[in-house]
């Protein structure tokens, strides 16, 4: 996960364009559109203007049987400063180079370019991914990697974000990403707000599993899990014991490490990490708690042990963070 300031307060919103093309699944359309298109009065201060624009305006179909009417062309690049790319043919058939040369122009004035599901495809075949890691969706990660080796891909995880262009697995992680990097442009309560509102998980790491091989667990397993991670999520701050969970669950430490792996798609010391982080954020946005305060409510201890969490994983000092988040 990548810390970058937010942007500099103004009183114009954010320009989020999306990029359609005819045969577009809706459900991947929407997802960026959910997260920065609505019109929400808490958040007027966190606004952005979005646009759906595609090579070919005009009536465009989707792959649901209606169709869609968008009437802007590409031009709109030139002044957006997210660009979303939310999904790709199916066959991952060559973008137009109009798009392509858009894309590029886009990225070297400083715009966030974000390719979703196959999206991936169009960054990397615009050169926008070159030396970088990426992913996309897993079902056709070989031809990816197989038609880019320049990129190297981890199709294991669900989203990358490298700043400047991010790309994400497919469907659900779609909603992650757009989700992350509103978390990261405005902050933790602004996206746990959005995810509140869509009833998605707040926050799930990019490096966490895309795809589980048993995601749905048997029902003793299952109802054994549940009410531990859920105790676990509202007592951060306590120092939390292997055993000692493995013990609320009626599980061995083995069967408990292998069956959370499996049904949350990261181990139990990453997902704690991650939320004791997403924690931090929220109190240091919403509240004067002392960092001290906030590293033990957190449940990182100590302030270097939080400063060092948040050195690592976001790129920022706790102190930092708060400023850039209450001068935003």
């Amino acid at each position: 996960m990548l810390m970058r300031p937010p942007p500099t307060p103004s009183s114009r919103p954010e320009t989020v364009a999306v990029v359609a093309f005819d045969g577009i699944s809706p459900f991947h359309l929407s997802v960026p559109c959910l997260v920065f298109g609505e019109d929400r009065d808490e958040d007027r201060s966190h606004r952005f203007a979005l646009s759906v624009c595609a090579a070919a305006p005009g009536a465009l179909r989707t792959n649901a049987g209606f169709a869609i009417q968008v009437t802007h062309g590409l031009d709109i690049l030139r002044r957006a400063q997210i660009i979303v790319v939310p999904s790709w043919f199916d066959d991952t058939r060559a973008a137009p180079p109009e798009l392509l040369e858009a894309l590029r122009r886009a990225h070297r004035r400083g715009a966030t370019i974000v390719g979703l599901c196959l999206g991936a495809f169009v960054l990397a075949e615009a050169g926008l991914l070159d030396g970088r890691t990426a992913t996309t969706h897993w079902h056709l990660a070989e031809r990816f990697s197989a038609r880019y080796p320049q990129v190297l891909l981890q199709p294991e995880v669900l989203y990358v974000d490298h700043g400047d262009v991010l790309t994400s697995a497919g469907t659900a992680a779609g909603i992650d990403c757009c989700l992350h990097l509103l978390r990261v442009r405005h902050g933790a309560e602004v996206a746990n707000r959005a995810a509140r509102r869509m009833v998605v998980a707040p926050h799930r790491q990019g490096g966490q599993a895309q795809y589980i091989e048993t995601p749905v667990r048997a029902a003793p397993e299952r109802d054994r899990l549940t009410p531990v991670v859920d105790w676990m999520r509202e007592n951060l701050q306590q120092p939390h014991d292997l055993n000692a969970l493995a013990g609320k669950a009626l599980m061995s430490r083995r069967s408990f490490t292998r069956n959370f792996r499996e049904a949350m798609g990261t181990t139990v010391g990453q997902w704690l990490l991650h939320q004791r982080l997403a924690l931090a954020q929220r109190l240091l946005e919403t509240t004067e708690e002392s960092i001290d305060a906030v590293a033990d409510q957190a449940g990182f201890g100590t302030p270097a042990s939080l400063r060092q969490h948040f050195a690592a994983n976001l790129q920022v000092s706790p102190l930092a963070y708060r400023k850039q988040f209450r001068t935003a």
